[in-house]
């Protein structure tokens, strides 16, 4: 078996489509705390459950590790600039940006294609990550196209004829 190069894995993942979301808590202090996230991802319908992972090296990662609640905002296709803002070294990265209250008193941002708010149902070790799956207790769901990232870039759909 042959050792896998960790640059070439993570070239071999980029590969693979995802969409951009921007997942949101509050930290012991009950600041909101808030990271861009390409790893989320459903898992049940019934119950309705989905995931997210988080690198253990993160800054946010004892808050989000920690948090009993959480919301991902999957973004739409012109937020690009929300997507940089959740990914910076910068200390405040609400700022500006006007956010809503939600369950557990989740910050929520009021632009999205969709948005689920969870309540933590189990936590896995994954490697140099944790995986947190969530209980979604309320969604929202707009019709806009989403931010989409793929080899490093973030990219926009084509959208067939049927779809327009």
């Amino acid at each position: 078996m042959n050792e896998i190069d960790v640059r070439q894995f993570r070239n071999a993942l980029g590969s693979f489509a995802t969409g951009v979301t921007v997942v949101t808590s509050r930290d012991a202090k009950g600041q909101p705390v808030a990271l861009t996230v390409n790893s989320f991802t459903a898992v049940s319908l019934d119950p309705p459950l989905v995931l997210w992972n988080i690198h253990r090296e993160s800054d946010f990662f004892a808050e989000f590790s920690q948090a009993d609640h959480y919301a991902v905002h999957i973004l739409r296709q012109d937020q690009e600039d929300l997507s940089h803002r959740f990914s910076a070294e910068i200390s405040d990265r609400f700022g500006d940006i006007e956010f809503q209250t939600g369950i557990a008193a989740l910050p929520l941002l009021s632009t999205y294609c969709a948005r689920f708010q969870c309540k933590v149902e189990h936590r896995y070790d994954g490697g140099d990550h944790i995986i947190l799956v969530g209980r979604v207790l309320d969604m929202d769901h707009k019709r806009e196209d989403p931010l989409v990232f793929h080899a490093g870039k973030y990219k926009k759909l084509i959208l067939s004829d049927s779809d327009k």
